[in-house]
């Protein structure tokens, strides 16, 4: 019987969970502070972390043993990261978590266009379908009647 962490299945739940938390945290978090104040010390927490789960569990590279190509992607997926959690504290901050969340995770669609136009990733019909699902769920949950 395999561990059951070594299934990418239970990696993806802990991390919708964790992103649950993470919204009602901020949410409580970011009254009477500044949104990008609020991210600057979310990324500072999370980097502090990450320096001590990376030397506790041994995988610190040497920076030259990383191409110039992976670079250049962390780089522009560390941007892209940061201007997601800029506009969403940002939206946190103004909107409420129930709503703003779903539309967060617009996210999941955008990622099945992109796997497809950029990376040539190819999905059935039935997945298709579930990306409309997960895309009219999204605007549905996020709508205020």
């Amino acid at each position: 019987m395999s561990n059951i962490f070594s299934h990418w299945h239970v990696w993806a739940l802990l991390s919708a969970c964790f992103a649950a938390l993470t919204a009602i945290f901020a949410k409580v978090g970011i009254a009477g502070v500044g949104s990008d104040f609020a991210t600057l010390l979310r990324t500072i927490v999370i980097l502090t972390t990450l320096c001590f789960i990376v030397l506790a569990t041994g995988q610190w590279q040497p920076l030259g043993s990383v191409s110039a190509k992976s670079y250049t992607f962390i780089l522009l997926s560390g941007l892209a990261t940061g201007a997601s959690w800029l506009c969403y504290f940002r939206a946190l901050k103004i909107g409420e978590a129930s709503m703003v969340a779903p539309l967060d995770k617009m996210s999941v669609v955008l990622v099945a266009v992109f796997g497809v136009a950029f990376l040539g990733e190819r999905l059935a019909v039935v997945n298709w379908l579930g990306v409309t699902l997960i895309a009219a769920g999204a605007v549905l949950v996020a709508y205020k009647p």
